[in-house]
């Protein structure tokens, strides 16, 4: 065992048993949090399918009417500054992706 890693055994070691569980865990966090995508889930599974369709579905739909209210508002001044696409883009296009396009249980793609 390196040296190093041997004075910091020690040093958690001597720490009071709460500083200990609490350092560990956030060790243990760390570790967990940082670990590469191959062990995330290829497939969604069927809760989370399930989750999407009664839920985030019908909350993507209705901001996707709600942002389209607003697209049309605001269009007289996004057209006679000329960024009517990138507002479209934004306001109509992501949330109707994500809405209509999206594989069913994917929620990563709603982050793009």
């Amino acid at each position: 065992m390196p040296p190093r890693l041997q004075v910091g055994i020690a040093r958690l070691l001597s720490l009071p048993m709460k500083a200990r569980i609490i350092t560990s865990l956030c060790i243990v966090t760390f570790v967990w949090t940082s670990t590469t995508s191959s062990f995330a889930q290829q497939k969604p599974s069927t809760v989370a399918k399930a989750a999407d369709a009664v839920l985030v579905r019908p909350i993507c739909f209705a901001s996707t009417v709600v942002s389209s209210a607003f697209f049309l508002i605001s269009w007289p001044v996004t057209a006679a500054l000329k960024k009517s696409k990138p507002v479209a883009e934004t306001l109509v296009i992501r949330p109707a992706k994500a809405t209509f396009t999206r594989p069913l249980g994917d929620m990563d793609a709603m982050a793009d």
